[in-house]
């Protein structure tokens, strides 16, 4: 092929791959309303920044006065190193817009907590918060509304908060929704977050994981092990869900760990103002510092976490992560169990690409009953064999 025309056919294919990229079927968008939806377009979104800058809380909900029962909570738990509402921007103006108040406790200090330490400081974040709105007529918690989610690191975080609820006068949560779960410890020596008494988990309590296709395995063994120990809520009350990934348009869908982020510019918790810490007593000596290795990030961590803040909103978002909250919230608080909610035929279904193809459904799997335990049997009594009579 002489060369005139052989770079006529390579520029003919080159255009004809630009056309079919040019219209691929786009993915779909995000509903105006109902479970995933955009919401309240109209509302002005409060940002507030309770406690002090060392021990900071970040509330967001819509300006105006709160229902008289008060406005349902949702608690989001970042990943580990992603102390920034930030990375979770397009999550947070989602649920303030559908009427949350939306509490973002800043647990880790980059480069001076510990994991192990994480979960305690959670715990007296909230406590303060809660007491710090109780009687806010705009931002009012409903005490019986309470979810909790948690990304990553967040995601044991948050099953702890609902372990230790009754006894850190915290409100029990109607459901705790762990995405992507990760960073737990293999014991109390091993760097992770430790698990604390799962069984103390609410037996009211929905409890539901969600992970992804991409670097799955990790996740997968994480949230059957959260699920296997909360051991007080009956298995009827314990969901299991896998989101997808999907390249049958442009731009593809990928259910990596970082998909549950969604970057939104207007949340940068650095903007928000925060009240100074108080001025050091000189009489009383700071507490000494003491770095340990686990406080900072590992390369692995690292990675994962300029994914985190790169990451943008997109239908994985609005119709697996946010829409399946919204609907397990909604049976939680309304005292419905997980088979009720496996039956709701919007759960699954994420809609159709712009040709009419259907995007790939979410798995939904209710887990088995663990198995009893095995029951003492008592030992069977000796035989002793009859004497030979002699001939």
């Amino acid at each position: 092929m002489r060369l005139p025309v052989r770079l006529a056919v390579i520029g003919s294919l080159f255009l004809a791959a630009l056309s079919d990229g040019a219209v691929a079927a786009p993915p779909p968008g995000q509903p105006a309303d109902g479970p995933g939806g955009v919401g309240d377009r109209s509302a002005t979104i409060v940002k507030r920044g309770l406690g002090r800058a060392s021990a900071a809380t970040f509330a967001f909900y819509k300006s105006g006065p709160a229902p008289a029962e008060g406005r349902p909570v949702a608690i989001l738990l970042h990943a580990w190193g992603a102390p920034n509402p930030q990375p979770y921007g397009g999550w947070i103006d989602h649920l303030a817009r559908n009427g949350y108040l939306v509490l973002f406790p800043r647990f880790q200090e980059i480069n001076r907590t510990r994991p192990s330490d994480a979960s305690a400081i959670a715990e007296r974040l909230l406590k303060a918060a809660f007491a710090d709105l109780a009687t806010d007529p705009d931002a009012k918690p409903d005490l019986k509304k309470v979810a909790v989610i948690g990304h990553l690191a967040g995601a044991p975080v948050a099953a702890n908060v609902a372990a230790d609820a009754a006894e850190q006068g915290l409100p029990i949560p109607r459901l705790v929704f762990a995405v992507m779960p990760g960073g737990i410890a293999s014991d109390a020596r091993a760097r992770g977050i430790v698990l604390h008494d799962l069984s103390r988990i609410a037996p009211e309590t929905l409890v539901v994981t969600m992970i992804g296709d991409r670097d799955a395995r990790a996740a997968d063994l994480a949230a059957r092990r959260l699920l296997r120990e909360s051991s007080g809520v009956p298995h009827e009350r314990k969901l299991m869900m896998r989101a997808l990934s999907d390249d049958h348009g442009f731009p593809a869908l990928t259910a990596t760990l970082a998909s549950p982020a969604a970057v939104d510019p207007a949340y940068d918790g650095t903007a928000i103002k925060l009240p100074s810490d108080p001025p050091r007593d000189p009489k009383q000596p700071a507490a000494p510092f003491k770095w340990s290795a686990d406080m900072s990030l590992t390369g692995e961590q690292t990675t994962l976490l300029a994914q985190i803040n790169n990451a943008r909103a997109d239908t994985l978002d609005y119709l697996a992560y946010w829409k399946t909250f919204d609907l397990a919230a909604a049976a939680a608080f309304a005292g419905n169990d997980a088979p009720s909610l496996k039956s709701n035929p919007r759960l699954g279904d994420m809609e159709r690409w712009g040709d009419g193809w259907p995007v790939k459904r979410l798995v939904v799997e209710i887990p088995r009953a663990a198995p009893p335990p095995p029951t003492a049997t008592a030992p069977a009594a000796p035989t002793h064999p009859k004497p030979m009579r002699r001939p």
